[in-house]
């Protein structure tokens, strides 16, 4: 690779793989000494030798079935947990289709029949030994399928699920202990979602959980264009509204990651850009006062990056996932890692939580391999995940451009 990034600031280059020629990646997690990437076009999950940053090695690729997606992941424990989903991608080939509006799982049959045509649920892994992943489980559900977890190891993850009967994804609370067993015990829908039953969504847009964050006995859930919520899930079994926020319209939705800093009464929450920037407005990453959970109130947003001229290069520019501040991962209330896809992964200082600053940056070139199936896109870097360890090293995922390790040279 002739060049190895577009622009640096505070973030300096120590590795990067193509993940054995499957350079689409979407979340990855660090266990072990080992990423686990997932896929959006490949299918499935990668597992990745990053004991020696400078030189990730693949080491083991984990399929699924080959009209599903395997998008997200979470590891705990010595146990990866891989969704299974009716891979979108293979029907809504344009990006208008896929986030204009809800995917209407009630009528889920449409794509097909569930274990045939694809699998719809949560594969389990043991990864005592991350080289060699040993499938133990599978919960099954009925409809289109799991989209994001959230498990940190205890007893209860938590899940987006679009299950039959439902207009999109909803959350779902999942037993974990019998991991070789898990279990749903309670759901949880905005009103309008239940459409077997007669419900009427009116909200615009695309209404779907994409997941919760959890922090106590609050989960943070970003709903796409359906903005924010709070819900207390001191029963598993009945999670309860606690409130409900969404600023779309005016501004143009698609909440996608809420990161709660409860120590100091605020949530950082991230709207994705959906759609390429001459196709939709900017979209932004908000700090929202929680100090009142009835009564979330949005004080500021992150300064939009502009160290270059981001719109005129095209493709997708705005916010996408957050650093979400996992046990046993980098910590922090005052410093935020998040991407912007065709702007790469962006930091930003918020110890005064009224005026964000912007600290450091990391933009890849323009991607050697293009894995993106669908049709007219710019050949343009999509940052996607990021994951920041507690030495400092950072991990970034791209649609195209492979896994980049990098180090954090700032505060």
């Amino acid at each position: 690779m002739s060049k190895l990034f577009d622009a640096a600031w505070n973030i300096e280059f120590v590795g990067r793989t193509n993940q054995a020629g499957r350079a689409d990646g979407i979340q990855c997690m660090i266990h072990k000494g080992y990423a686990f990437v997932s896929h959006v076009f490949s299918g499935g999950v990668s597992v990745i030798d990053v004991r020696d940053p400078r030189n990730p090695v693949p080491v083991n690729f984990l399929p699924t079935h080959k009209r599903s997606w395997s998008v997200h992941i979470q590891t705990a424990n010595d146990i990866l947990l891989v969704v299974e989903e009716f891979n979108f991608y293979s029907v809504y080939v344009r990006e208008t289709e896929y986030y204009g509006h809800s995917i209407e799982g009630v009528h889920s049959s449409k794509f097909g029949t569930r274990g045939e045509d694809y699998t719809a649920g949560m594969r389990v892994y043991d990864i005592s030994d991350p080289v060699h992943p040993r499938p133990i489980g599978f919960m099954e559900v009925e409809g289109l399928g799991l989209h994001r977890i959230w498990w940190v190891g205890d007893r209860y993850a938590y899940a987006s699920a679009l299950l039959d009967g439902y207009t999109d994804h909803v959350f779902i609370v999942i037993d974990m202990q019998d991991p070789a067993h898990p279990r749903e015990v309670g759901r949880w829908a905005l009103p309008g979602m239940w459409a077997a039953d007669g419900e009427t969504l009116t909200m615009p847009g695309r209404v779907a959980l994409h997941h919760a964050v959890i922090a106590g006995d609050t989960a943070y859930a970003s709903w796409r264009d359906g903005g924010l919520t709070l819900l207390d899930i001191s029963d598993k079994t009945a999670p309860k509204l606690i409130s409900h926020t969404n600023w779309s319209p005016p501004f143009a939705g698609g909440t996608h990651s809420a990161l709660p800093l409860v120590d100091r009464g605020l949530c950082i929450v991230a709207d994705e850009a959906v759609l390429d920037i001459d196709q939709e407005p900017m979209k932004y990453t908000w700090v929202v006062d929680i100090r009142a959970p009835q009564n979330p109130v949005t004080i500021a947003t992150f300064p939009t990056p502009s160290d270059q001229d981001y719109v005129a290069k095209g493709g997708h520019f705005g916010p996408h996932n957050l650093h979400e501040n996992r046990p046993g991962a980098f910590q922090s209330s005052d410093f935020v890692f998040a991407t912007y896809q065709n702007a790469g992964v962006r930091v930003f200082d918020i110890r005064n939580q009224f005026q964000p600053l912007e600290i450091g940056f990391f933009v890849p070139s323009e991607p050697e391999q293009w894995l993106d199936t669908r049709p007219d896109r710019h050949r343009v870097i999509h940052t996607c995940d990021v994951n920041v360890q507690p030495d400092g090293l950072i991990y970034i995922t791209d649609y195209n451009a492979g896994l980049y390790i990098l180090q954090w040279k700032g505060a």
